[in-house]
């Protein structure tokens, strides 16, 4: 994976970026990115993983795979 990725759903965009042993997932908000939360990247299918490592940003895995990590954030309240 490169340094940060820029994946777009539903009309935002979010920024993935490694953050030591985790893959943290924020939003691009007026041009500065709002951090949601650092998962674990082995929790992810591994379609998802191979997205993540080729910089595949189109692939749909990793793309379900950052739409459940938004939503948590959201069901938790954030």
């Amino acid at each position: 994976m490169t340094d940060d990725m820029t994946c777009e759903i539903d009309g935002e965009e979010y920024v993935l970026r490694r953050d030591g042993e985790g893959l943290q997932v924020g939003r691009r908000v007026a041009g500065d990115v709002a951090w949601l939360d650092t998962v674990d990247p082995g929790l992810l299918p591994d379609a998802a993983r191979a997205a993540l490592e080729s910089g595949d940003t189109s692939d749909q895995a990793l793309l379900t795979a950052v739409r459940g990590v938004v939503q948590a954030e959201v069901q938790r309240g954030g």
